[in-house]
């Protein structure tokens, strides 16, 4: 069995979120199988997804300081200025993390570590609402 459906998130400040909880009850509209597996796909280039840490705070303003760290804006060697100083480096930010998370479906639930979280890292100063696209496979 397979299913799929869209969710639209809104917008979000630049910085890593947790979206644990809007992805399952997004989920809460499927028929989720006992064992199976989440694909997360984001559609867009310049956030990304990630799974870490879901208690501190803490722990998502670092991980925002530390992109920044990375990939700094406003380097002379990029060439994609166009959309603003953020844009260049919001891609990169997005390729270190990916545009896509697989997770195992147990008991009909998301089946995440106890200090797990499902993040969307938004890398633009304003991104606007970003989709994903959630499927299910699993039987």
């Amino acid at each position: 069995m397979t299913q799929q459906t869209e969710l639209t998130l809104d917008p979000y400040p630049r910085g890593c979120h947790l979206i644990t909880r809007e992805i399952e009850h997004a989920l809460s509209r499927l028929d989720l199988p006992e064992v199976g597996l989440l694909h997360l796909f984001i559609k867009h280039t310049s956030a990304s997804l990630t799974i870490n840490e879901n208690a501190s705070p803490d722990v998502r303003r670092d991980m925002e300081e530390i992109l920044n760290h990375l990939v700094s804006e406003d380097q002379s060697y990029y060439q994609h200025t166009l959309e603003g100083s953020d844009d260049m480096p919001a891609h990169a930010k997005s390729s270190l993390f990916g545009s896509s998370l697989l997770i195992p479906l147990s008991g009909g639930r998301v089946n995440l570590g106890t200090w797990q979280g499902i993040y969307l890292c938004e890398h633009r100063n304003r991104g606007g609402a970003r989709s994903l696209v959630l499927t299910v496979t699993g039987g």
